[in-house]
């Protein structure tokens, strides 16, 4: 249970480059009409393009793979859910498991859930990959006007994240030396170990920032400045841009699904 926070993108790529606000920006805006769709033509057509771009962002594939794996589980999860608590099953049946039918509408539906689970984490993956930690703070700061008390303290929780994992494994390791459980049964209690050090050192943390003045109501300076230039606008523009064409691709199509339709 590690987790990296170092950029893990080439950072002279293209759209690596970019403002972290744009970046984070033109993933809201590509993955929103994602929401608004049943269909899974609409969210293929949108990893299609994500992948596409991924090596202007200076990711490669392997990496990818490697850092998305979570998605994997969450699309098995959704998987097993939809053929066990799915109540259309409408379709040509395809598995006879009794009460627990598999049917060519229901594979259909977790299908689209599935796609819609992929292009909707990407672009969320993408940015955070390539995005610096701190630079994401300033330009939240900076250029999207964010209350800096939240900014640094998000910035704070994300570089403690690592800290998690290694708890995590300490705990477990003193349970095991003193003979007590560490299976499945002990997770709770573990858990719960856990957040109780996480608010610990949150409240020391938020103590020793306001101490060092970050509560303060006076201007704060910036050692990076974040531009927001021309390049950025046009990130954003091209998000919407491909947006509306994967949504008009598929009205075309005649597969368009709306979900208050």
């Amino acid at each position: 249970m590690s987790f990296a926070l170092q950029s893990v993108a080439d950072p002279a790529a293209p759209l690596a480059r970019r403002n972290p606000v744009a970046k984070l920006a033109a993933a809201l805006l590509f993955a929103l009409p994602l929401i608004t769709t049943l269909d899974p033509l609409t969210p293929a057509l949108a990893l299609a393009i994500e992948l596409t771009v991924l090596p202007l962002f200076g990711v490669r594939y392997a990496v990818l793979a490697r850092r998305a794996w979570p998605l994997l589980v969450a699309a098995a999860g959704v998987l097993i859910s939809l053929v066990l608590f799915a109540a259309d099953r409408s379709g040509r049946l395809l598995v006879d498991l009794g009460p627990f039918d598999i049917t060519s509408g229901v594979l259909i539906t977790a299908l689209g859930l599935i796609l819609r689970l992929f292009a909707i984490s990407l672009p969320g993956v993408i940015v955070f990959a390539t995005t610096d930690p701190t630079d994401l703070a300033d330009a939240l700061v900076q250029n999207a006007k964010a209350p800096a008390r939240f900014a640094i303290g998000a910035l704070a929780a994300f570089r403690l994240l690592p800290l998690l994992g290694a708890e995590w494994q300490t705990l477990t390791l003193a349970r095991r030396a003193r003979g007590v459980d560490t299976g499945f049964r002990a997770f709770p209690a573990l858990a719960f170990a856990l957040l109780v050090g996480a608010l610990r050192r949150g409240t020391r943390l938020a103590v020793a920032m306001d101490a060092r003045g970050f509560d303060s109501a006076v201007p704060r300076t910036y050692a990076r400045k974040q531009v927001f230039s021309k390049g950025d606008w046009l990130l954003i523009v091209g998000a919407v841009a491909l947006a509306t064409l994967v949504i008009t691709t598929t009205v075309l199509t005649g597969m368009f699904r709306p979900i208050l339709g």
